[in-house]
């Protein structure tokens, strides 16, 4: 089987590594994080003029891509440089709920998303959800030809910057979503900066008044249409995890040939080879298991299959990001050195939607069926 990619795709990741090596470097992604927005709206729309929003929409939505392997490539070569602008949440999650569900107007956004002019954010978590897609308490209520929402909602990532945000709430039959605009009566919010970069908040929902027309989709009917966008999510930070890990390796590689001791690179110390190899082992792997999840995305083993990739992702991430910080020794905690950034993102992409023990449980729960 060949797994090359294709010239479109080739090209892309050509251009974007070249982007992101000259102009997204360790101390202009530290001014960022530092910064209160938490994100460069120069880099996003840099990001959009290269067309790395709208390769993960396919041609009948306005982009020119959207398939597995292409959310791969972006995914990768963002998590190869760190970057920490919420290309997940924006574009892949929102604009997939946007497509998927949303009427001709609604789907306008797209348009807008892809252009870089629009920022929207997922509210969908809860203080006790966990990662469970179906455990929403926020509740609307039907008040003549308006709705009315009251809950709370937790970690929505990119919440400050958006134009909008998709807010889940239960009704008779099921989940629905509504596109909530920001600054809309009864909508607050308390954001935070997160651990690897980027911000969140949580959203409390007091007597929020909608028209019908905010309802993305049937009423009810959102619960699958929001598992499949969190499916192509996942192939995501499996695949920005492989490119954090990559980033990683190779700064341990190149440390191990310059740091010297006894006159010698440590190295070439064979203890520290085999550490070397244990390393560059679990990356093989770990490509394998984002092409593999990447590939089944469209198919009925989906979730099976990224629940296989995400819990041998997120072991061997921890392993690498780990092994890196020791193998550099206090180096690896400075935050002016890359790898420390690079180390949180690896185990921080592990949290979301689902960790390595949930992933594991998942498996053998499809496994059995």
């Amino acid at each position: 089987m060949n797994f090359d990619l294709t010239e479109e795709r080739q090209m892309l990741q050509d251009t974007l590594r070249r982007f992101l090596r000259d102009r997204y470097t360790t101390e202009t992604r530290n001014t960022i994080i530092d910064s209160e927005a938490g994100l460069s709206a120069e880099i996003w729309g840099e990001l959009a003029e290269l067309g790395v929003l709208g390769a993960l929409f396919s041609e009948d939505q306005g982009g020119f891509g959207g398939a597995g392997f292409d959310i791969a490539v972006v995914f990768e070569e963002l998590g190869r440089a760190g970057v920490v602008e919420p290309v997940l949440d924006t574009a892949l999650i929102c604009g997939g709920l946007l497509t998927e569900l949303g009427d001709d107007d609604q789907r306008q956004l797209v348009e807008e998303l892809i252009g870089g002019a629009l920022h929207l954010a997922l509210a969908h978590s809860e203080p006790g959800s966990r990662y469970d897609l179906d455990a929403v308490e926020t509740q609307i209520v039907q008040n003549g030809s308006d709705i009315v929402l009251n809950g709370r909602k937790a970690v929505v990532v990119n919440a400050e910057a958006a134009d909008h945000l998709i807010v889940s709430a239960r009704e008779a039959g099921g989940l629905s979503l509504f596109v909530v605009p920001s600054g809309t009566a009864g909508v607050s919010l308390r954001g935070y900066p997160m651990l690897a970069g980027g911000r969140a908040a949580e959203v409390m929902l007091d007597d929020v008044q909608l028209p019908e027309s905010a309802r993305l989709g049937a009423g009810g009917r959102a619960l699958s249409a929001l598992e499949a966008v969190i499916a192509r999510a996942n192939v995501a930070l499996a695949a920005e995890a492989l490119g954090a890990m990559e980033t990683a390796t190779a700064l341990t590689r190149e440390y191990l040939l310059t740091r010297k001791q006894f006159g010698r690179p440590i190295g070439t110390f064979q203890a520290l080879q085999h550490r070397m190899a244990d390393l560059l082992i679990e990356m093989e792997q770990a490509r394998s298991a984002v092409i593999n999840a990447a590939g089944y995305l469209e198919t009925d083993q989906r979730d099976k299959q990224i629940a296989s990739a995400r819990n041998l992702i997120g072991r061997a991430g921890r392993l690498v990001a780990e092994e890196a910080i020791q193998l550099h020794g206090g180096i690896a905690m400075t935050q002016e050195y890359e790898l420390a950034h690079i180390a949180k993102r690896i185990v921080m992409t592990d949290h979301r939607f689902g960790d390595t023990d949930y992933h594991l449980e998942r498996f053998i729960e499809l496994s059995a069926a």
